[in-house]
């Protein structure tokens, strides 16, 4: 018998698959679906401190394998989903979830976490520096000195369990530039990665871009999974042990989600996929995991977690 729970910080979640913020986690009912799911945990949308309706529409188009989309950030507000996570947690206070927050401002982001630290919400909070969809808002996580100043004044007052989700890095140095700003505050995961921003999408047939917003958009889905390993990777050989790793990015099938932990993740959320399938897919991918471990004798996820190897092993 497999075993695909995990820890996180002492937490411990009955599987190591959960959903990704962004899709078909924007309400109670959303919400609800994923706590009667095999999923580990759930994250809620992304909140900002009053209700967004995002960016114009078309703002999301299919693709073979993934997707374009520059949502913006459309959500119901902090106190919706506060609300919604302090009423789960008063029913289930044995289950750990993961609140997400994303302001546009750094004022934003500490009055939204001043709240939650001010209310009796126990869980983890991922705090997004790396949305690429808000117009005239560059990310966050490209600006190394900015989220220094960010985590600075976060940790000045909040004592809470706390990660932040980063945009994908391209260049080795900058693996080791942001590994030197988070290992210097008392994180408890990242989340890496988020879609991979500005892409473009053409429909050759009408001769015009996909979505609004001249057409650029974060990508998700297959497309990603190199980048999003690479990131899982340099990340986990970075960080001091007592920051966890969220592996998110092109997670379809048990391989993929395997590939993830054996790269250093403890969780693997699921964005994309999980748009286009609902729930069920955590019932498959847990199904396909489980093979995969029984076929090369692993117990626990702990038996391969981070230990990909290279020919100069």
């Amino acid at each position: 018998m497999t075993d695909l729970s995990t820890t996180i910080a002492d937490r411990t979640f009955s599987n190591c698959m959960m959903n990704a913020a962004g899709v078909r986690c924007a309400d109670e009912n959303d919400l609800n679906q994923l706590i009667a799911s095999p999923a580990g945990a759930y994250v809620t949308k992304s909140a900002t401190p009053n209700v967004r309706e995002g960016n114009p529409e078309p703002r999301m188009k299919s693709l073979p394998g993934g997707c374009i989309n520059s949502m913006g950030l459309p959500n119901h507000g902090l106190d919706y989903y506060l609300d919604f996570v302090l009423k789960d947690q008063a029913a289930r206070p044995d289950k750990t979830n993961l609140l997400s927050i994303a302001g546009t401002t750094l004022e934003d982001n500490l009055a939204m976490l001043h709240k939650v630290a001010d209310s009796d919400f126990n869980g983890f909070v991922e705090l997004n520096l790396s949305c690429p969809n808000v117009p005239g808002k560059p990310q966050v996580g490209y600006d190394f000195d900015r989220v220094r100043e960010i985590l600075t004044q976060v940790f000045a007052f909040y004592d809470k369990p706390l990660g932040v989700k980063l945009p994908p890095y391209f260049d080795l140095v900058h693996f080791d530039q942001i590994a030197a700003v988070l290992n210097d505050f008392p994180l408890t995961f990242v989340n890496s990665i988020n879609s991979v921003g500005n892409g473009l999408v053409i429909d050759p047939n009408a001769e015009r871009v996909a979505i609004k917003l001249g057409g650029l958009g974060g990508i998700g889905g297959t497309f990603i999974k190199p980048t999003a390993l690479a990131n899982v990777r340099g990340l986990s050989l970075r960080l001091k042990p007592e920051i966890a790793i969220i592996g998110t990015g092109g997670v379809m099938n048990g391989t993929d989600v395997f590939e993830h932990i054996l790269c250093g993740a403890s969780m693997v959320q699921v964005g994309t996929q999980f748009g286009f399938e609902g729930t069920r897919i955590f019932k498959r991918l847990s199904k396909e995991l489980s093979a995969i471990m029984a076929a090369k004798g692993y117990q626990s996820i702990d038996d391969f977690k981070g230990k990909l190897k290279t020919f100069d092993d």
